[in-house]
């Protein structure tokens, strides 16, 4: 026997004996895999922030002076766009919050002169029960308040408080554990993109030392497509929430509605989570409409379930679908399997996810096709099997 045929069949038996125990072990796997993802949380934030603040760094460092090849200019055409990148992030942030919150802080002022009203009207409607019913009151006269075991009702009370504030302490503490694992995760995502081509070079070094060419080739081409999808459906995505919350603040202008701007602000962030996103930026802005006029609120809900309608069936699939390549179908089905399998984060790299492999599949396909002599056309017909031409010319020869 050969050596590299040992080789193999070691390699196959340790990837059979790994099988086979992590299916025996299985939950103390998942328990390992939470326990890893976890640790790397800030390793994954930070890689995640780069990617996307990589797509604004380079488009910014294709303008920065490009026709120019002074040394200082090159030198510091990576910081000054890294810190463009972050301010842009920075202004755009700003800028939502300067939209929202102030009409927040309003919609709040409306409850809060309202509540008085509000008891006051249910103060007259208990009045105006009781005088239609007098069994009522007659009923409550009756009522023995010695009966009332207050023991109980002080071990409700105490448990529930304890309840609310074991309660509160797990909300400040992720809390506190999601704002330290973002600061971290910027800090290394500034530090990839500053050393980015660092890290390219030491990756293909790697590469290099541990693979062949071939595998090389075939692993840099599945890089490339996967990053080609993300990108474009990042950018897409981005367009996407744009257009909506535009449209958004343009029909509630023109119905009148209140908070035109604040709720196209809202739809339009939540609207970077695909397709369902806008739903609930949608819940969120009617809760605020209904402290001005429920009616309105009614109204913009039926608005906004009709330009989802649109959205999804018309300007998702072309804007994302077109972007990433992906027909609009696929779009809709990469949506809802990766938001039932990994929720938010699912419905975020479901797409792209989807988007490479279905390029890659068909690249093969093509392949093969091209292999077999087979032509597929652009319509429906049928595939039709391209005859190679055998026929052998005759070449004259003058004598």
């Amino acid at each position: 026997m050969e050596r590299k045929d040992i080789k193999r069949y070691l390699i196959i038996a340790a990837i059979a004996a790994g099988t086979l125990l992590l299916v025996q072990n299985f939950s103390l796997a998942i328990k390992l895999v939470g326990l890893v993802i976890a640790a790397l949380n800030p390793l994954i934030i930070g890689t995640v922030i780069a990617y996307i603040f990589n797509i604004i760094m380079g488009s910014l460092e294709k303008r920065y002076f490009p026709k120019h090849k002074d040394d200082f200019i090159g030198r510091t055409r990576r910081p000054m766009c890294l810190v463009l990148s972050f301010l842009i992030a920075l202004a755009a942030i700003a800028l939502i919050l300067k939209i929202i919150i102030p009409q927040m802080v309003e919609a709040v002022k409306i409850v809060g002169m309202s509540i008085p009203e509000v008891f006051e009207d249910a103060r007259s409607f208990v009045l105006k029960k009781l005088d239609e019913y007098p069994k009522i009151q007659d009923e409550i006269e009756k009522f023995d308040i010695s009966s009332i075991d207050f023991s109980k009702i002080t071990t409700y009370v105490t448990s529930g408080a304890l309840g609310v504030f074991n309660s509160a302490v797990a909300i400040i503490g992720t809390v506190t554990s999601t704002l330290t694992n973002t600061v971290i995760g910027i800090i290394f995502a500034i530090y990839l993109l500053a050393r980015k081509d660092k890290l390219r070079q030491d990756m293909s070094r790697f590469q290099k030392v541990y693979f062949s060419e071939k595998t090389n080739r075939r692993m840099n081409h599945i890089l490339d497509t996967a990053h080609n999808c993300f990108r474009q459906f990042f950018i897409g995505q981005f367009i996407e929430a744009i257009l909506l919350g535009t449209l958004t603040f343009i029909g509630s202008s023109i119905l009148q509605l209140p908070y035109s701007a604040m709720t196209g602000v809202i739809v339009g962030v939540s609207a970077l989570i695909p397709i369902v996103g806008a739903l609930v930026g949608t819940a969120i802005s009617a809760l605020v409409i209904v402290t001005v006029n429920p009616m309105q609120a009614v109204i913009f809900v039926i608005f906004i379930v009709i330009l989802q309608q649109i959205d999804n069936n018309i300007f998702y699939p072309k804007i994302v679908g077109s972007s990433v390549g992906l027909p609009g179908i696929w779009v809709l089905a990469a949506v809802t399997v990766g938001g039932s399998l990994c929720g938010v984060i699912g419905m975020l790299i479901g797409v792209p996810l989807w988007a490479t492999v279905y390029k890659l599949y068909y690249e093969e396909l093509e392949k093969k096709e091209k292999k077999m002599g087979i032509y597929i056309p652009e319509t429906d017909e049928k595939p039709v099997k391209v005859k190679k031409n055998t026929d052998k010319k005759t070449v004259k020869t003058k004598k």
